[in-house]
């Protein structure tokens, strides 16, 4: 089954020493779980500074710089995983780097027809 591991972290928790070595542990997890069999796709964001966020109400477009909601915690990258089931994608999650620091949510995807086939 495929789960999404959203990782959301405040941005400031980090130094800039300490989001570098993140960046290479989650570099490392990747490859661990590409390995395993597990990996299909991750990436961090860019900072929540850079987000627009589009909405259409009334049949109208409407654009706002910056994220969806204000919170505490912003959503910082995801990975995209194959597991055997939701122990498994918790076995998962609790290895990827700021799961100290943040929060990793995990979603079961919903596969629905019709979309294209992977590339």
């Amino acid at each position: 089954m495929k789960y999404m591991l959203l990782v959301y972290l405040n941005e400031n928790a980090l130094t800039e020493d300490e989001r570098q070595a993140c960046y290479r542990d989650s570099a490392q997890l990747a490859q661990d779980l590409s390995k395993s069999g597990s990996y299909m796709s991750a990436s961090p964001l860019q900072p929540v500074a850079t987000a627009t966020s589009v909405r259409l109400r009334n049949g109208k477009k409407v654009i706002t710089d910056g994220p969806f909601a204000e919170t505490r915690e912003q959503l910082g990258g995801y990975y995209l995983i194959e597991a055997k089931d939701l122990d498994d994608a918790i076995s998962i999650a609790t290895r990827v780097p700021v799961a100290n620091v943040g929060t990793i949510e995990i979603r079961p995807v919903l596969e629905i027809s019709g979309l294209p086939e992977k590339v």
